[in-house]
């Protein structure tokens, strides 16, 4: 697959997430939520200053420093990007690109991350995320997958 294509998933993927926060921005009050599914899938207006669970409340320097090296390893990675010969790995490096690139926009530009996703499962309340955390998790599986249990494989092939 051409660079140009990877380009435009990546850019495909953070215009949703970027897309789906402004609506959830402009539809629903901060803190608000409208029932999708009862006892299962709300939408809530919320704003994360920390990372998952709400850790490291406030401290950008932090996330910029963070994104800014997770950003240039998945960049290194995606040299790699090769649908043929590695198709799990590089759908994975793309959501991390594009989950990285989706929050580290709302840090920049308002200081904190929009969530609004909001799930009960089993009756846990699961903490409020948005499309480019959920890019950043399947990645990270896809990813995990991969050098798992196919990239030994991929390489037996190629010797």
């Amino acid at each position: 697959m051409k660079s140009w294509s990877v380009l435009l998933i990546i850019l495909a993927l953070v215009g949703l997430d970027q897309l789906t926060k402004f609506i959830a921005e402009e539809l629903i009050l901060l803190n608000e939520s409208v029932v999708w599914i009862e006892n299962f899938l709300y939408i809530t207006h919320h704003h994360n200053e920390g990372a998952a669970w709400g850790l490291l409340q406030g401290e950008m320097w932090f996330f910029y420093i963070v994104t800014a090296f997770a950003l240039a390893v998945f960049g290194y990675f995606s040299m790699d990007i090769n649908f043929r010969t590695a198709k799990i790995y590089s759908i994975g490096i793309i959501l991390l690109i594009a989950g990285t690139l989706g929050n580290f926009i709302d840090r920049i530009r308002f200081g904190w991350v929009v969530d609004f996703i909001d799930v009960y499962i089993f009756g846990y309340d699961y903490p409020i995320f948005n499309f480019a955390d959920s890019y950043l998790t399947i990645g990270v599986i896809l990813f995990a997958i991969d050098l798992l249990f196919l990239e030994a494989k991929r390489k037996s092939l190629d010797a």
